[in-house]
């Protein structure tokens, strides 16, 4: 089974990300659901996130974790304090 997978990358790492160039994406604090349906990378620069899968566990992300959201993946996030991420669709 896909899970979410957390890495904190160097500096050298986030750079060659390029995360200009990727989407910009914020929300205050709140719960809601949501699937992927294709495979999502994201840095967060901000905030503080529970996301619950459907096994009934989460993984926390925090402000300076890269994060790969599997294709096919249905959870409920709780925005704990407010996120600022960029993120991009990859094929995987």
């Amino acid at each position: 089974m896909n899970r979410i997978r957390v890495k904190h990358l160097s500096e050298r790492e986030i750079e060659e990300l390029q995360l200009d160039s990727w989407f910009p994406w914020s929300c205050d604090a709140s719960t809601f659901n949501w699937s992927y349906d294709q495979t999502e990378e994201c840095f967060l620069y901000h905030g503080h996130v529970k996301v619950w899968t459907s096994d009934k566990a989460y993984t926390e992300i925090r402000a300076g974790d890269f994060v790969v959201f599997p294709k096919g993946l249905t959870c409920k996030w709780e925005v704990i304090s407010p996120v600022e991420k960029v993120y991009r669709f990859i094929d995987e």
